[in-house]
């Protein structure tokens, strides 16, 4: 069950709030829809019931607002758009993928494939769906996490009659099983055929909160669509006849050739286009749509009409009995004169209505007036019965002025009203009310995977790009040592890394810094971890699996071309140039601790700044700007040296260490004392505590 309370938007400059104080329920085993026009607030009321958006309010899902809850993808499935998923993926290997985000099992995506169809698809890219199967993958990785809620906004927008057809099947059925459903539309017509319960929304604000029968029969009307290029002579012949046969019958031009007309049928206006030789080139029936809030009761007047209902009752009992009707209270503001028959067509939105004589008349939009026996104008939106069309035989109910004047008085009073203020009669307890706020919507980060290192290694796998840039690189190596053995002049670890004098990173340290900054480059750019939540997560556990993912990517990418550029001149020069250097443990952990600093500091750059391009800057500027700076510093005049910094560090720690491990101590100390590596642990030290600070920023915020 969804329970959103005092939902409001933060205001834009001089406009008004998008959405102010909406409050509404969505039960669970029932499919809600929130019906709106364009820009009349459905999705900003979506994404506060997320906590997508800054705003005030508040709203429970089964009990507990989304914040508390722990793993919230569990809970909540969420459908606002397109599938955020790398397009170069499988549907199969995205699904997966998600599988291991949200911790369930594997076969989990295999259920979720055959339930939503997508079996002969399994193996066809993102890129390569139409909109309905993309719609289809939408619901399917909403539903992966086998979640309660499903929050769907505009679902079937652009889609095929039969594609909208099986996703509101598939919303229906998830409804059956007990779960609960709530999707936003524009379409008055579908939220009545697919829904259970319909909220209207209008500039922001509910204006109807009805049942999809309660919904369908006071605003969608039938009515006989017809266009001709005589429509105003066909419309003055149908007006003629219903006045004449004392018909109530609604004649609404809709502009050029076209005319809507209510209370008649296709066989009535083709007889009589017939008979006048009117040539009519469309004659169909349609159902009509009655605008934002018809039929509806404010909130405000529940509470009156259920006395209203009771003293009709009372009425109806003594008057039954023979006794005096009770007297009625001066506050209810009931009619003092008995309900009659309603003598006039119920009108639309705009455009022209005619009365049960026939006539046309020609109105601007607004609420709907009906005239009771009295002469007075009553609006017809207050009564549920009001909206009814012609046809349809019954008589609406009738209400006076003081009834629509009340209405008016406690919609206004509702409408400035802010959250928890309630009805009373006390002026001091409204004021009082009034300083109560709703709480303040606050945008928080999504929860790390559960699974976060089968996760990076799913995504990492799922598609083509490591193997691309490791081919790339391999070749680039390959070819740039031959060139230089040919030259000569370069040293042996510079020939078999492929790395020239001139260059300031060889192709495997700018290779890895790649791959390291698509693994978050990727995320902010195809965000398959912020579908539910918006936002990519700022979590140690998805960080740490980033960095030991890419280290084992960098380290085997090194390996293997240090390998490759070794049979290559073995294979051009002979083994003469292939042998390996005498200082070679140092120079590979060099080499090695140069290409995994350059893979994390791409995984940092790109997770602080949100983008592969700065991640790659980043690797980029160690050599070109950080090891000047270093180097300088390094070369600038001092009192004091570090000379036998090793040997002190050997003594301090333990005086020997197991299998001459102080070695490999000294040499990693002596890695980190020259500039370059000096300049990369600076630069790791500073990216690994600015993404610390952004996490941690996120988090209180």
């Amino acid at each position: 069950m969804i329970q959103a309370f005092g939902l409001t938007s933060n205001p834009r400059k001089e406009l008004p709030p998008a959405v102010d104080d909406v409050s509404f329920e969505a039960r669970a085993g029932r499919v809600t829809a929130l019906l709106g026009a364009s820009g009349a607030g459905k999705t900003t009321a979506l994404r506060l019931m997320l906590e997508l958006q800054r705003g005030r309010g508040l709203t429970y899902f089964r009990g507990r607002p989304l914040h508390r809850i722990a793993h919230p993808a569990r809970e909540v499935g969420v459908l606002l758009g397109d599938v955020p998923g790398h397009p170069a993926r499988t549907v199969r290997g995205h699904l997966r993928m998600l599988c291991a985000a949200a911790g369930v099992p594997v076969r989990r995506a295999d259920e979720v494939l055959e339930s939503a169809g997508l079996e002969s698809l399994r193996d066809e890219r993102l890129g390569a769906l139409s909109r309905g199967m993309d719609r289809r993958l939408g619901l399917a990785c909403a539903l992966v996490p086998d979640p309660h809620t499903l929050v769907c906004d505009d679902p079937a927008g652009a889609l095929s009659a039969q594609d909208a057809r099986w996703l509101h099947g598939a919303l229906r059925a998830h409804a059956a099983q007990g779960g609960t459903v709530l999707f936003s539309t524009a379409d008055p017509k579908e939220a009545a055929r697919n829904a259970d319960h319909v909220v209207t929304l209008e500039k922001g604000r509910i204006v109807a909160d009805q049942e999809a029968v309660e919904f369908s029969r006071t605003r969608l009307r039938p009515r006989v669509a017809v266009r001709t290029p005589h429509a105003a002579r066909l419309a003055a012949l149908v007006t003629k006849e219903a006045r004449t046969a004392r018909r109530s019958v609604e004649v609404v031009p809709e502009g050029g050739n076209r005319l809507a007309v209510y209370g008649s049928t296709c066989a009535d206006i083709g007889e009589t286009a017939f008979r006048n030789g009117i040539l009519v080139h469309q004659l169909a029936d349609e159902v009509g749509d009655m605008g934002p809030g018809a039929g509806a009761v404010p909130a405000a007047r529940n509470q009156e009409r259920g006395e209203a209902d009771g003293d009709r009752a009372q009425v109806a009992g003594a008057q039954a009995a023979g006794a005096p009707a009770p007297p009625r209270p001066a506050s209810s503001g009931a009619p003092q004169h008995p309900q009659a028959d309603l003598r006039q067509a119920p009108a639309t939105e705009g455009g022209a209505d005619t009365t049960a004589s026939g006539t046309v008349r020609h109105r601007t939009p607004g609420p709907r007036r009906a005239l009771a026996p009295d002469g007075v104008a009553h609006s017809a939106a207050e009564g549920p019965g009001a909206a009814e069309g012609p046809s349809s035989g019954d008589a609406p109910d009738v209400l006076d002025a003081s009834d629509a004047s009340d209405a008016s008085d406690a919609s206004r009073q509702r409408a400035s009203r802010p959250f928890g203020a309630r009805l009373s009669g006390s002026a001091s307890a409204v004021r009082a009310a009034a300083v109560t706020l709703p709480p303040p919507i606050s945008v928080r980060s999504a929860p790390s995977p559960l699974r976060p290192l089968r996760y990076e290694l799913r995504r990492a796998l799922g598609v083509g790009t490591g193997f691309v840039v490791g081919a790339v690189v391999l070749l680039v190596s390959a070819v740039t040592a031959v060139i230089l053995a040919r030259i000569g002049h370069t040293p042996q670890a510079r020939l078999l890394a492929a790395w020239p004098q001139q260059v300031p990173l060889p192709p495997a340290a700018l290779g890895a810094g790649l791959l390291g900054a698509l693994a978050f480059g990727d995320e902010f750019r195809h965000p398959a971890l912020a579908a539910d939540r918006g936002t990519v997560p700022r979590r140690m556990g998805l960080l740490t699996a980033k960095l030991v993912v890419s280290a084992a990517t960098a380290l085997l990418l090194a390996a293997l071309t240090v390998g490759c550029d070794t049979e290559v001149l073995r294979l051009f020069y002979g083994s003469e140039l292939a042998q390996a250097p005498a200082d070679w443990p140092a120079l590979s952990a060099g080499w090695l601790g140069l290409v995994v600093g350059c893979a994390w500091s791409g995984v940092l750059a790109a997770g602080v700044f949100r983008s592969t391009s700065a991640g790659l800057a980043a690797v980029v500027a160690v050599p070109v700007v950080v090891v000047p700076l270093v180097q300088k510093v390094w070369q600038g005049p001092s009192v004091r040296t570090a000379a036998g910094f090793p040997m002190r560090v050997r003594e301090i720690l333990l005086t020997q260490w197991p299998f001459g491990g102080e070695r490999y101590v000294a040499e990693a100390l002596r890695l980190v004392a020259q500039p370059v590596g000096g300049a990369m642990t600076l630069s790791l030290t500073t990216l690994l505590c600015a993404y610390l600070l952004t996490t941690l920023r996120s988090r209180v915020r």
